[in-house]
């Protein structure tokens, strides 16, 4: 299987903390990314998107330990992170309370939306910027997401697209849950029910 390589990754690298956006696969649907610390980058996902700013992207992150200093310690994200590793990585969004870390634009109304692919590439991807990106999914709003690499690059959404390491889609976006609330925001590719189950189950 082929696996994207170090120069592309370079690259991309390279392109995000310029400010420019980058189309990537994901487990669920693919995606475009910006640089958490580019405010320029964030606003051109924004205007790529076609998307108000009250509405934010979500933050990818390679790992949950990744995502830590983005969410307000009172939070208890330690234990729901524990809670939800049988779910990181995988097709979950968690909306948790932020912290004064997380930049502004990633939470415009106090909360940031935290999801830890389950992707090859675009775990590389992450771990080639430090583990943390700005996302959302490669499509206009309103309008189907891609599902492929060709289909991200006819959208023609961003200022690179990385190849998909030959690995597939769900074509099913992820699940989006309120935490610690446990409100479905978004019915996605996990069984909400599933993950609510185990958080009544762990010890939070």
């Amino acid at each position: 299987m082929t696996i994207v390589s170090t120069h592309d990754l370079q690259r991309a690298a390279q392109v995000l903390d310029a400010g420019g956006v980058v189309a990537y696969p994901s487990e669920t649907v693919w995606g475009l990314a910006a640089h958490p610390q580019r405010p320029d980058g964030i606003r051109r996902l924004y205007d790529l998107k076609g998307r108000v700013a009250d509405k934010p992207v979500q933050v990818s992150c390679a790992s949950a330990e990744a995502a830590r200093s983005l969410v307000a310690a009172d939070a208890g994200f330690d234990d729901l992170a524990q809670a939800l590793t049988p779910f990181w990585p995988g097709p979950l969004t968690a909306v948790l309370p932020a912290s004064a870390a997380c930049p502004p634009l990633l939470a415009p109304e106090g909360r940031v939306g935290i999801r830890v692919p389950d992707h090859p590439v675009a775990l590389a991807l992450l771990n080639a910027v430090g583990g943390v990106l700005a996302t959302t999914s490669c499509n206009p709003s309103g309008e189907a997401p891609a599902l492929t690499f060709a289909a991200a690059l006819a959208m023609n959404l961003g200022d690179m697209v990385l190849p998909d390491g030959d690995v597939p889609c769900l074509g099913v976006p992820s699940t989006v849950l309120l935490l610690p609330e446990g409100r479905v925001l978004r019915e996605g590719a996990l069984p909400a029910q599933q993950v609510l189950a185990r958080l009544e189950r762990a010890p939070l």
